[in-house]
């Protein structure tokens, strides 16, 4: 009984973790996987950097769409990554700048 409340708490702990890493928080904002960039733009304000990485086609229609990195920072030494396909934010990374 004592191990299962374990393995769901640690369960719980990674969910959560998981989670954090689909958000960012821009002064009291925050933008999540799936906003348009737009929204992003209104929230974050301007990124240091935009760079256009290619094209990517879309499976089901047969088109092809942009794909883009803002890049935001440093914050307490920190740098986001933000990753857009078809001005829709679709990964958030982090790094620590050298």
């Amino acid at each position: 009984m004592m191990s299962r409340q374990w393995l769901l708490i640690l369960a719980l702990s990674f969910a959560g973790h998981a989670l954090a890493s689909d958000t960012l928080r821009c002064g009291s904002q925050l933008v999540s996987l799936g906003d348009r960039s737009s929204e992003v733009l209104q929230k974050c304000g301007e990124p240091v950097s935009r760079d256009v990485l290619g094209y990517k086609r879309s499976a089901n229609r047969r088109e092809e769409f942009q794909v883009e990195e803002w890049t935001y920072g440093p914050s307490n030494g920190m740098y986001q990554y933000l990753r857009f396909e078809g001005n829709r934010l679709r990964q958030i990374n982090s790094k620590r700048g050298n």
